[in-house]
């Protein structure tokens, strides 16, 4: 029987539990059930009690990291011999051991409530709600709202989103470590495209509005107790559908079937508003005129469903609001077509 595989795709990908074979539908179940259950139960508890964790979340949060160590590992035995795919894995691994989970978890320790430095609004939404902000000290506050309004954004003009989805983000960073045996699975069509585009702003107003309903309520809500109501209902449904399943449950659990960015790609409100500044700015990847031999690698290798390719073979340049500047494009290409750019 006679396999078509995508053009370019390189022979390390072609095994069944890459290519959404039996293999990897059963590992995405097997996924899918670790996180309902941890999300939804409390079998870790026991578990995080005995080894002397304070609650199942610590034990989330040690494995996480944990995997996106080995993770990491893997993905500098394949990829390491580039400087700068070295380089930014070890940044966003040793970023997600330290201030997404030892930092934090020290601060608990001390009686302090915890505060997760590498994340925040909209993509850590809780963070910009009034009863949140009364719970920490000013100094954090301070660096919430202005990581989340002023340097974040204009580091994505100067620098591109890369900074932070690939850089820095414990979402972005488990994508590009542990799904990278799928990255390829990323739907390039134009369909596809045309939903991310929809999908992705859809959350990011969804952020802005149950930010703004939390605050409301905070306001005035103790004298209007149907809208009280309303405003629970809202972000409830926020913190179970955006927060719960998307970011957390589906956005691993599909790896082996739909790539490893499902949740950058089409649902995180960070990446969203990110991209805004990222189009508007310097950040591009330039193509040399009339040197791609349209070998594929780079559409291959593209996780968040880019046709790089195209763009190439056009001799246009990459300036897509979805591109996360893994690099992985320019390094995979065999004759340097595509260089990364922020002038």
């Amino acid at each position: 029987m006679t396999m078509m595989y995508q053009q370019g795709l390189m022979t390390t990908y072609l095994q069944a539990w890459r290519r959404r074979g039996v293999g990897a539908w059963v590992l995405s179940i097997v996924i899918l059930g670790y996180y309902l259950s941890t999300y939804f139960t409390d079998w870790l508890d026991p578990v995080a009690d005995f080894i002397g964790l304070q609650n199942k979340w610590w034990l989330y949060g040690a494995l996480y990291s944990f995997a996106m160590f080995c993770g990491g590992f893997y993905f500098l035995k394949q990829h390491g011999n580039n400087r700068y795919q070295r380089v930014r894995t070890i940044v966003v691994v040793t970023v997600q051991i330290l201030l997404a989970f030892c930092l934090p978890f020290t601060m608990s320790l001390f009686g302090t409530r915890e505060f997760y430095f590498s994340y925040l609004w909209p993509l850590k939404i809780e963070y910009f709600y009034p009863n949140t902000i009364l719970e920490y000290p000013v100094w954090i506050v301070v660096y919430s709202f202005v990581g989340s309004l002023i340097v974040f954004p204009t580091l994505a003009a100067l620098y591109g989103k890369r900074f932070y989805c690939s850089w820095i983000c414990g979402c972005g960073g488990l994508a590009e470590t542990v799904g990278d045996p799928w990255r390829h699975l990323s739907d390039k069509s134009t369909n596809v495209w045309k939903f991310e585009k929809v999908s992705v702003h859809t959350v990011l107003f969804l952020a802005f509005a149950t930010t703004a309903v939390v605050f409301i309520n905070w306001s005035v809500g103790y004298n209007y107790p149907t809208f009280a109501r309303v405003a629970f209902r809202i972000q409830e449904f926020y913190g179970l559908i955006v927060g719960a399943l998307l970011s957390g449950v589906f956005a691993v659990a599909l790896y082996p079937l739909f790539g490893s960015r499902v949740w950058c790609r089409f649902f995180c409100p960070m990446a969203a508003l990110l991209g805004w500044f990222q189009k508007v700015g310097r950040f591009r990847i330039r193509v040399k005129p009339d040197m791609c031999i349209s070998c594929g690698n780079c559409s291959a290798y593209c996780e968040m469903g880019i046709d790089v390719r195209a763009y190439a073979q056009n001799n246009q340049e990459v300036n897509r609001v979805s591109c996360v500047g893994c690099g992985m494009c320019t390094h995979v290409c065999p004759r340097g077509v595509l260089k990364m750019e922020s002038t």
